[in-house]
Parts: structure tokens; sequence; C-alpha cells
């Protein structure tokens, strides 16, 4: 009965003894709390404006709205200990329960850093692939930072830690060498989203083969062919080649060839350079690079004639070369320039 009635006693005596420092410790642990409420409210409404973390700030607000309530109340505890001397027993209890605490809560804003991260560097895509590839990159984010964080807990009680951290080790090489396909499957699907080399709506060029990209997924990237049929192709082996993105350029380099008769007066070859010319100029987003006699053969002349086309549209492109090959006929035919099929002049041609 005396042990249970001295409890009180020593607690009011333990008090008595340290309450000037008991009272600063809880206004420090007060202060600290209502720092970290702000910094989380803060953090929340930035989250709420930008969920898809379009910038840092929206990163680290992420980071911020994740702040638990459970580690504040830890955290507060923690630095009133520091100011007073409790009991052994409480100090070693609050000391354990903040290292829980602590690696517990920073393994969630290291989780939130790293998918805010991917995040801002995905912006607004929405490609259901892209959208798997996080997912993925959430579980493995969350089970390394939690690995981490038991293994820092561990450590901090006194537990050895280096036979954990060798089976962790070869786990993670034998899940690696096993599933070493999907994630090189997956890391290609990072580089795109980080190194954006294209993205959905972009007409690429890779080998023989152009498209304009319909999906980006987390295994294949899918385009749609100039002439209609889909292309799929693996992520590794497409970045492995050298993609030309066509929707990146500022014009279109365009090069028609076209042939007149050999017999044309020489005044009027000489003329053709300047009508191809003037037809292109006929085309707004169209300016002549260059008109010039590439070769002769036994029946006619070919020209070469080289223009920019700024559209990026490809079927734009396509009607704007019909239309300049349309004007160019004509104004042939008004200059009495006789034409002739471009093949006529193709395999007897002499260079230049």
């Amino acid at each position: 009965m005396n042990e249970r009635i001295s409890w009180p006693a020593r607690t009011t005596a333990w008090i008595g003894q340290n309450g000037e420092a008991l009272l600063i410790g809880l206004a420090v642990a007060a202060g600290l709390v209502i720092v970290m409420l702000v910094l989380r409210s803060i953090g929340q409404r930035v989250r709420n404006r930008d969920p898809n973390c379009s910038t840092w700030r929206s990163v680290i607000g992420h980071v911020l709205a994740k702040t638990t309530v459970l580690f504040m109340i830890i955290a507060a505890l923690d630095t009133v200990a520091s100011y007073v001397e409790p009991p052994p027993l409480i100090s070693r209890t609050i000391g354990v329960a903040f290292i829980i605490a602590f690696a517990l809560q920073g393994a969630v804003w290291a989780r939130e850093l790293a998918l805010g991260a991917i995040g801002r560097a995905a912006g607004d895509e929405d490609e259901h692939g892209i959208s798997n590839a996080r997912s993925v990159i959430r579980v493995l984010v969350s089970v390394a930072v939690f690995a981490l964080a038991l293994v820092v807990i561990l450590d901090n009680l006194g537990v050895n830690v280096t036979g954990l951290i060798a089976g962790l080790g070869i786990g993670g090489i034998a899940i690696g060498l096993a599933a070493q396909g999907i994630f090189a499957d997956l890391f290609a699907a990072l580089s795109i989203l980080f190194d954006k080399p294209f993205k959905r709506g972009d007409t690429i060029r890779y080998d023989n083969s152009t498209g304009t990209v319909e999906r980006i997924g987390l295994k294949t990237t899918r385009l749609r062919s100039i002439t209609g049929e889909q292309l799929i192709m693996a992520n590794t082996k497409l970045l492995e080649r050298e993609i030309h993105n066509l929707a990146e350029a500022s014009a279109r380099r365009m090069t028609l060839i076209f042939a007149v008769a050999s017999d044309t007066p020489a005044d009027k070859l000489q003329r053709t350079p300047g009508v191809a010319r003037e037809s292109v100029a006929t085309i707004k987003s169209c300016k002549p690079v260059r008109c010039v006699a590439t070769g002769i053969g036994a029946g006619a002349t070919a020209f070469e004639l080289v223009y920019d086309d700024r559209t990026l549209d490809n079927n734009r492109v396509a009607e704007n070369r019909s239309a300049i090959l349309i004007d160019l006929i004509e104004r042939l035919r008004g200059e009495q320039v006789e034409i002739v099929r471009a093949s006529d002049a193709a395999p007897p041609l002499a260079p230049f």
C-alpha cells in the first residue's frame, strides 16, 4: 500500500524539482507541434491545388502533408524529456518511441519525395502505362524505404543488423536476376518519363518506320504509321535506336524531283529554278532552299527542288507538296516546257 501511495508523492516531488525546466520543455514542445501543424496545413493546401506535383513547391507540399500527428506527439514528448530528467524507464521508453516514430516518418517523407519527383517529371501525362509504372515504383520505393527504416530501428535498439543487411542484399540480387526483363522494361519506361525523348502525339522516325505516338506503355510504345497500321515497339529496343522526333523540328525539309525534256532551250532551262521557287512561294508555310539541275539523260534533264515546310502535320505537309507540284506543272506548261517522267532521267543520268 505504501508503495502505491508513494507514486503520487514521487511525481509531485519530481514536478517540484523540475518545474521550471518542465514549463520550458512544454513551451518548446508546444511551439514545435504548432510549427509542424502549420507546415502540414500549408502542405495540404498546396497538394490540393496541384495533385500532380508539377513544381518542386508541390513536391515539398506533398511531403509536408504526410506528417502524422503521432510523430508530432512523440517528438513533443522527446523535446520535453530533453529539458528535464524523467525516470530511466520513462526516458528509455520515450527514446525508443522517438526512434521508431522518426524512422517511420522519415520513410514516409522519403517515399513522398521520390514519388513527387516522379510526378513532377511526368507532368500531366495520363498514359495508362505510365500510371502503371508509377504504381510499381510506389511499391518498390515503399519496400526500400521501410526496409531501411526497419534496419535503422533495429540498429538503434541494439540488434546486430549485419546478417539482416546481408540477407536483404542477397535477396535483392536474386529478385533482380529473376526479374531483370521486367526491370529493364520498367527502367526504359522511366527513361521515357524523365528524359522525354518523345511524348504522346509526337511523330517520330526510327530505322525505316515513321509514326505518331499513340500510347506509351510500361513495356511497349504504340505508334500509328503514316500508312495506317499500328506499330508496336518494345521500349528497351526503341531507346536503343536513333530516334528522330519530327514534332520537335522547326520545319520539314522536303525534296521534290522533276524532269523536263532534254531539248528544252537553254534560256528556259535557266528560268526553270526560278519558276520552281515561285511555286514554293505560293504556300505561306513553305520557303525555297534551292532548285538545281542534278543530271541529264537521253531524253530528260532532272531538277531537284528543296524547300522547308514549317507545317509539322503530316497530312498538311502532303497537301502542300501536292499544291506546289500542281502549281509547278501549270507554270512550266505556261513556259511551254515539256515535263517528262523523272524515271526517264534516272538510270542514264550522269551527275554534274
